[in-house]
């Protein structure tokens, strides 16, 4: 029997489970020999349509302290009434007195609350773009799968960290949703793709000691090929000051559509990141995609990322961009934070993405956990 017979078979079987115990919750490790990629499946653009978005209802204390929480819990708020305007919201929540506290409190606001799917699971933080599921989906047939990496909370800096690392297999079952289990760290926050098998990322995390320090970036870069089906990877160097999880692409460069990248950058010589920036910028002029064709490469400036008279886990400043930014569908939703700098920012999206409605979201509060609106979000596809 084939690999992709033995895959017809499990599904086959899986089904019979499902239609014969209606509340049976599967998810199916493949198990063929054939990656990812030579099955036919790629990373999607966070731009194409999604079925869905899920978050983590915030509830960790040493995160977002004292009433820096509910004012947290406010921005969850603005930023779900949007989701759930465009597409389903999937809700982690850690009991079901939480769920109804957490009910209440979005029809508050106004939220319609018919379009959020309930998961009650233990939550050891919110940032469910880092440990979520990353899916996959076959360019031929249209299906998707989940692959499900490791999560050690950015080189164990967080324990505990095992439920949030439980998430995906948890939605695979959830949605009865095939898996593929690629047996290395990665945090979605650190990978950014174009749709087409070009991918963003850094050193600073990837080839970092504390995510997968038995392997080489050769190997690393071989993993996220073949199983998010990407050709090429373009590798930046570092991250900004105060990012916790050293150096996540997803608050330096974005891409906006196949050929534009979006990157922060900053002209002031004596700012923190200033040599960072610059350097990465560098690194986006000279490159290419798999086919050798540059890309157009446009950039932002850096609000205010210093907290003055506090620190915040050792560090004066915390990671505040534009770059944070998530597409939901038909609309973007963009972290603002600096009024000197918010409707740049605004305007540059606005430009480049013009079928978008761009929806700005004060997040002064919410990046001071270290993250923002992309960091607390993953988006789902059916």
């Amino acid at each position: 029997m084939t690999a992709s017979q033995n895959v017809w078979v499990d599904k086959f079987f899986a089904r019979a489970l499902l239609f014969t115990f209606p509340h049976f919750k599967h998810s199916h490790q493949l198990n063929t020999k054939k990656t990812p990629s030579e099955l036919g499946y790629r990373m999607p653009a966070e731009w194409t349509s999604h079925y869905g978005t899920l978050l983590s209802w915030p509830v960790n204390r040493e995160t977002w302290p004292d009433e820096l929480l509910e004012r947290v819990e406010k921005v969850y708020c603005e930023i779900i009434g949007h989701v759930v305007e465009a597409e389903q919201l999937h809700l982690i929540v850690n009991d079901e007195k939480v769920k109804n506290r957490v009910v209440a409190k979005l029809m508050s606001f106004g939220v319609d609350t018919e379009r959020i799917i309930f998961h009650l699971h233990t939550s050891n933080d919110v940032w469910a773009r880092d440990f979520g599921p990353i899916f996959v989906r076959n360019e031929a047939t249209g299906e998707v799968a989940i692959t499900n990496w490791g999560y050690n909370a950015w080189g164990g800096k967080y324990p505990p960290f095992d439920s949030d690392d439980a998430v995906p297999a948890l939605i695979a079952g959830e949605l009865s949703i095939d898996m593929f289990t690629p047996g290395m760290i990665l945090e979605g926050g650190s990978i950014e793709t174009n749709g087409k098998g070009v991918m963003l990322t850094t050193e600073s995390v990837l080839l970092n000691p504390n995510r997968n320090p038995d392997m080489s970036k050769d190997e690393i870069e071989e993993r996220m090929m073949i199983y998010l089906g990407q050709e090429k990877i373009i590798w930046l160097k570092n991250g900004l000051a105060g990012d916790d999880t050293d150096g996540h692409i997803d608050d330096l460069s974005r891409f906006l559509d196949e050929r534009t990248i979006m990157t922060m950058v900053t002209d002031d010589e004596n700012d923190v990141n200033y040599k960072t920036l610059q350097e990465n910028l560098e690194i986006l002029k000279n490159a290419t995609d798999a086919e050798g064709n540059p890309f157009n490469i446009v950039t932002l400036p850096m609000p205010e990322t210093k907290i003055e008279g506090t620190t915040v886990d050792g560090s004066e400043h915390v990671p505040a961009s534009y770059a944070n930014f998530y597409f939901i569908n038909g609309a973007v939703l963009l972290p603002v934070y600096d009024e000197r700098y918010d409707q740049q920012a605004i305007d540059l999206f606005s430009k480049h993405l013009p079928f978008h409605k761009i929806i700005p979201v004060p997040c002064a509060d919410l990046v001071w956990g270290q993250g923002s609106i992309h960091c607390i979000s993953q988006q789902l596809y059916k």
